[in-house]
């Protein structure tokens, strides 16, 4: 990685971030061509394909070194002009799964926007840690205790998932309460193809056990209102039960069962003041809004 570029750096993240080339343009106030031309240019230096012309555009494997490059470099160079009297606030990319960033994670954020912009990435929790790797964020709320390479690990916390549906579905689903092959009949809500916290739930009532009606609602508030209005049954935080009325808006379809998933904060071991702060208000935010 001798005799880097910056601004070829700079058009490489801002590629990926937008997730096109006009997209980067705009961010950087250039032209497309400008940002085509730095990107080949620095694909040249490397003398390999560092993304992935899809749409959106992709890091290569190779490329994933480069991007984490060029965000530790704008990390620092923010650094370096934080008593500068034209200083942009620095920008931080954390991927946070929709149920922590629909309960908990907003209000930490929200201490910390007048000086820190945030580029949040929605993710399963399940699967954040793979943005880690690719360099495209430099924190995540994860499930993996494992440490991504460069990175430090911090348990948040167990997020408590509740089996909940509403009142109207149990008279219309679960008449006779509960069973293993009642919640298989009856339809089930899943936040996306990835989500698999209902498919676990359902497996504490047998193994193999699967429904055969799946509703599909990609955005955790709005998950919670499907739940409420009577589409489908649905494992939900605890943090958004407590926002309901049970017994009016929710019931609880099997008191004493639910879902324990352990959160993780990872983030890169490279020290800027803004991921500091933001990991200790994540962290203090953890503390009170997790069991």
């Amino acid at each position: 990685m001798s005799h880097l570029d910056l601004p070829q750096l700079e058009a490489l993240a801002a590629v990926v971030a937008e997730g096109s080339f006009d997209a980067a343009a705009r961010r950087l106030h250039v032209t497309p061509s400008a940002i085509s031309q730095r990107v080949k240019s620095l694909e040249t230096a490397a003398g390999t394909v560092l993304l992935r012309r899809s749409k959106p555009v992709r890091v290569t494997a190779a490329g994933t070194p480069y991007l984490r490059l060029a965000h530790q470099i704008g990390a620092l160079v923010a650094e370096m002009t934080i008593d500068g009297l034209a200083q942009k606030p620095t920008s931080v990319p954390i991927a946070v799964n929709g149920d922590s960033l629909n309960t908990w994670v907003l209000p930490a954020l929200a201490e910390l926007s007048d000086h820190v912009d945030f580029d949040v990435r929605r993710e399963d929790q399940d699967h954040s840690a793979e943005m880690l790797r690719q360099g495209v964020v430099m924190a995540a709320v994860t499930t993996s205790d494992e440490p991504v390479q460069g990175c430090s690990v911090t348990r948040l916390g167990i997020m408590r998932y509740r089996p909940m549906c509403s009142p109207a579905f149990r008279r219309r689903w679960l008449p006779d309460g509960p069973s293993g092959e009642a919640l298989t009949r009856a339809p089930m809500l899943v936040f996306d193809r990835s989500d698999d916290l209902q498919d676990r739930y359902l497996q504490q009532w047998g193994p193999g056990l699967a429904p055969t009606r799946r509703h599909y609602i990609p955005s955790s508030a709005d998950f919670a209102e499907a739940v409420r209005h009577g589409i489908g049954w649905a494992v939900l935080p605890r943090q958004q039960c407590d926002r309901m009325e049970i017994g009016v808006d929710l019931v609880d379809l099997a008191p004493g069962t639910g879902i324990d998933v352990t959160l993780y904060w990872q983030q890169w071991t490279l020290k800027t003041a803004a991921l500091e702060e933001l990991s200790e208000a994540i962290v203090a935010a953890a503390a009170t809004a997790l069991d």
